[in-house]
Formats: C-alpha cells, sequence, structure tokens
C-alpha cells in the first residue's frame, strides 16, 4: 500500500512537470510576447498546488473574465435562489412600478401585470404611472465605460436594455379592450410581483457574456449594503469575499488590484491572473458555487463564447471557461480536465495585443497542453 501511494504521488508529479514544461515551451516560443504582455496561473486544485506561473501577478485589465468575480461573489452573498423582483403596487390614489433591475423582464411577464390590473376592474389609469428607481444610484453607465460603445443602461427599470420599462408598460396597457372606469380613491391594496431567479440570470450571463446581466448581478449583491445600491457597495463586498481567497504564489496578502464594475467593461478594472484563480479555487472549494458556477461557463467547442474554439482537440468539452475581449486585451479564466482526471483552475489575460485572434491561438495552445 505504501509503494503503491508513492508510486501515485511520484506520477503526479511527473504528469504536472509534464504539463509545466509543455506550458513553458508554448510562452517561450509565442512571438506575440515580443510585443506584448501576458500573465498565466495555472493551479491543480486536485492536488492544491500551483502548477504553472508566469508574470501571474501582473496587474492587467480582465474584460469579461471579470464577469468570473462578479458571479463568486454573487453565489457565496445572495445563492443561487435569489430572486430579483418587479413590483407593481398602489400608493393611496397611483400606481407604482418598482424597479429591481431585473434584466429578464419581457412584454410576457409586463403583460401579465396588465391583466392583473384589468381583472381587479382598472381600465384605466389617471395620472400615468409612477416610477420607482430607489434600488440603486442615478448612473446609467458604468465608470470607465468608453461613451462611444453600445453599452446597456443600468437602470432599475431597464428593459430590452433601455430605461424604458414605464414606457413599454404603459403601451401595453393601453392596448387591452377599452372600458372606462375611473380609479377611485384610494386604491385597494395592490400587489403584484414578478421574478426570477440569480441561476436564471448566471447562465445567460456566463455562456453568452452579457454585460447588462452581470452589471444587474453587481448590484444586487451591492443591495446587501443597503439601498440605494451602488458600484462602491458591490467593490466593497467583493473584496470581503477575494479575503477568503487569498493569493496563491507563496506570497502573503493579494497583489495590486482595481475593481470597477460587475462585466469587465470597465477601463480601470485591474486584476491579476492569480487573483481570478484565487476566486477560481475558492469557488471549487465551495460545492454550492462550483456546481453553480461550472455548468453556466462556456464548453470549449461545444457552447457559448467557446462554441467556435478548441473544436476537435483535448481541449474540447474539457474546459470550461469565462472569455475576455476589449480592444486591445483578450483572456480566459476556469476550469480544466486534464487527460489522467485532475481539475485544475486557470486564467489568462494578453494585454496590448494588436490582433485579438493570436492570443485566443496561444491561449487554445496553453488550454490543449494542460488537457492532453
Amino acid at each position: 500500500m505504501i509503494i503503491l501511494m508513492v508510486l501515485m504521488v511520484s506520477s503526479a508529479l511527473s504528469a504536472n512537470d509534464s504539463i509545466a514544461i509543455k506550458l513553458d515551451s508554448i510562452v517561450g516560443n509565442a512571438k506575440i510576447l515580443e510585443t506584448s504582455q501576458m500573465g498565466v496561473m495555472v493551479y491543480d486544485l486536485t492536488a492544491d498546488s500551483v502548477l504553472y506561473q508566469r508574470d501571474a501577478r501582473q496587474t492587467l485589465r480582465p474584460a469579461s473574465t471579470m464577469k468570473l468575480i462578479t458571479a463568486i461573489t454573487a453565489l457565496d452573498r445572495l445563492g443561487a435562489d435569489y430572486q430579483y423582483s418587479t413590483r407593481l403596487v398602489s400608493r393611496d390614489s397611483t400606481i407604482v412600478l418598482i424597479g429591481g433591475m431585473d434584466p429578464l423582464i419581457n412584454e410576457d411577464d409586463l403583460r401579465m401585470m396588465a391583466d392583473s390590473l384589468k381583472a381587479m376592474g382598472i381600465d384605466t389609469i389617471r395620472g400615468g404611472i409612477i416610477a420607482d428607481r430607489s434600488m440603486k444610484d442615478e448612473d446609467l453607465y458604468g465608470e470607465g465605460w468608453c461613451w462611444d460603445d453600445d453599452n446597456p443602461e443600468l437602470s432599475p427599470l431597464v428593459y430590452h436594455r433601455k430605461d424604458y420599462m414605464i414606457e413599454a408598460f404603459q403601451k401595453i396597457f393601453s392596448t387591452l379592450p377599452p372600458h372606462y372606469l375611473p380609479i377611485t380613491s384610494p386604491l385597494p391594496p395592490l400587489e403584484i410581483e414578478i421574478t426570477h431567479s440569480l441561476r436564471e440570470v448566471l447562465v445567460p450571463m456566463m455562456k453568452h457574456s452579457n454585460n447588462l446581466y452581470a452589471e444587474s448581478m453587481y448590484y444586487q449583491i451591492g443591495l446587501l449594503k443597503g439601498k440605494p445600491s451602488t458600484a462602491k457597495k458591490a467593490k466593497a463586498i467583493e473584496e470581503e469575499v477575494l479575503k477568503k481567497a487569498p493569493s496563491l504564489n507563496g506570497r502573503d496578502g493579494v497583489g495590486p488590484h482595481r475593481f470597477a464594475d460587475g462585466s469587465g467593461l470597465s477601463l480601470y478594472n485591474y486584476v491579476s491572473a492569480d487573483i481570478l484563480v484565487a476566486f477560481l479555487r475558492y469557488a471549487y472549494h465551495n460545492k454550492d458555487i462550483y456546481l453553480e458556477l461550472y455548468d453556466a461557463l462556456p464548453i470549449a467547442g461545444v457552447d457559448g463564447t467557446l462554441k467556435d474554439r478548441m473544436k476537435n482537440t483535448p481541449a474540447m468539452d474539457n474546459v470550461h471557461a469565462k472569455t475576455g475581449t476589449l480592444s486591445g486585451v483578450s483572456s480566459l479564466a476556469g476550469y480544466c480536465k486534464t487527460r489522467d482526471g485532475r481539475t485544475l483552475a486557470f486564467a489568462i489575460i494578453n494585454q496590448g495585443v494588436m490582433k485579438g485572434s493570436y492570443a485566443k491561438a496561444l491561449q487554445d495552445k496553453l488550454c490543449n497542453a494542460m488537457c492532453e
């Protein structure tokens, strides 16, 4: 038994050494790194040890791999069953639509609300509907977002990426069969609620890198510190989770970093590969987080933003990872399975790249080396 255990440990070490040598060779021969930066961290979660790193503490822009930090923090502090809530209520003689920044609200939801009003005998709303946007601050765009991008509006009453829910609801209500019935004062008690779970938001947020979904989750996190939710409050909670997921490279604490938004759109986000892997390791050791996150991540060669990458390679179906793309930035971070069944967490951030396709090709090579 002792001999067998020694052989197993020796085999695992040899496998890791082999992967590390391959990774180092790929990185060492990457011409793209002559004119750009890259931070890499690969961590063996099965052995709970660093497998490979290169400039792993260098602060770089994460692009949409920032969504990993948002998702892991939300799953840790809110849980997958957390409910986004949009409510239509009566207050004296007025009707109020209370926004919850739910990006999944659609026409069917608004029609259900309108039909519920009609069923109560309310066919006419005098004076319109009052909008309650108190869930968050008034900022419609994130700190450090490019002004000329097609950015979603960060409103509690967001509808089709814009602050348009009140107008959309009034339009739907106006299409109901006309039957005039004046509103009496005060209105009867009314509360109609539409809910969606965090789990429902998480999957499209990660699979398709939806920025609005990530920001909506970010501001749900901020609510934990009270209304109105702000980016500052959300960042403070992310820092609390980071303290539970410390640096992995032998140094005390984590390196310099800055969290600016939930989606990765901000040019003010700066993290390192080892910070991303620290979050991934923390998720892995908390199964309620890991199972939700792993299923929501794009799968190499199969779906989401990795559907067309690493097809018919060792990495296909073995890499579950979040992509990131900004001008000059390409990143990839997540989990992969080795040939002998071990689970690795990894983060690769390329910055200063003129052609994103070159960075993606390098990332794919590194993933294949981990899975071979």
